[in-house]
């Protein structure tokens, strides 16, 4: 299994890019952009972005490791392609590590943040969780609450969850996991900063199901030995960083192992 890497330099500088603010309130701003060839639609993204110093953040690389993370455990998800490539912002080029994915929607869909969506359908005092699993999204949200768990994701609130309508056909499912770039080491600037990070602590999430904790979430699993339809195994390490030297100090990769295998055991010994 590998997830598509580009290292060549690609010639980026004609997509647009739109400033959308960090949901979570970390500093940051993250850059998105889109294209369509041959009615596919194409999506990208940027790490964080600083004017003055340009891509200062990895959370693309960590999409591509999540992407690998998912494949490996068997939950369906939106896959991510990593992209070398130059772009311009502003009149002012960059070359950087981006993220590109095609659009998840089928024909004759929209779709609606599941926060938008349970206001406007939840019974009274109902729950989020609640709400999805009368709607038969009770595996998908156990699947989100044990994954980001794994990943300690900062950043699954309400529109990082979508629902998918289709009108004419009558048709309503719940969109693939997507967009893990605020987690894992996300935080982390500096190789030091990596080094001492506790991957094991339990840190406040935005979290629209459950609390701000992604342990305490991991309560509201009915059948936490039945979400993962794959084991995760020690062998698996080389898996999810193939190709990703040097785009990183090998400290993050070090930790973000440590996290994901030893977060990993605590769920497995629920």
């Amino acid at each position: 299994m590998k997830t598509g890497i580009i290292h060549d330099l690609q010639d980026l500088t004609y997509l647009k890019w739109s400033h959308i603010r960090n949901s979570s309130g970390t500093a940051g701003t993250f850059l998105k952009s889109g294209s369509t060839l041959n009615s596919v639609k194409r999506y990208y993204k940027l790490s964080n972005f600083d004017p003055v110093e340009g891509v200062i953040g990895h959370e693309c690389v960590n999409e591509i490791i999540v992407d690998r993370l998912l494949t490996l455990l068997g939950i369906p998800h939106l896959h991510y392609e990593l992209i070398y490539a130059k772009i311009e912002v502003e009149g002012r080029t960059y070359t950087t590590y981006l993220c590109a994915s095609e659009d998840f929607k089928r024909r004759g869909e929209s779709k609606i943040a599941l926060d938008d969506y349970y206001r406007v359908n939840a019974l009274p005092g109902e729950s989020h969780y609640d709400f999805c699993a009368r709607n038969g999204w009770r595996e998908y949200i156990d699947a989100m609450l044990a994954v980001d768990f794994l990943i300690l994701n900062r950043d699954r609130h309400g529109a990082n969850i979508e629902v998918l309508r289709n009108a004419r056909a009558r048709t309503l499912r719940i969109a693939p996991l997507f967009d893990h770039g605020l987690s894992l080491l996300y935080s982390c600037r500096t190789k030091e900063a990596a080094a001492m990070f506790n991957v094991l602590e339990d840190k406040p999430c935005n979290n629209f199901i459950g609390t701000w904790s992604c342990r305490k979430n991991l309560e509201l699993i009915s059948n936490p030995g039945q979400v993962f339809p794959h084991k995760l195994t020690e062998a698996d390490r080389s898996v999810l960083f193939e190709g990703l030297d040097g785009i990183l100090p090998g400290v993050y990769f070090e930790k973000i192992w440590e996290m994901i295998y030893g977060r990993y055991q605590i769920y497995e010994n629920l």
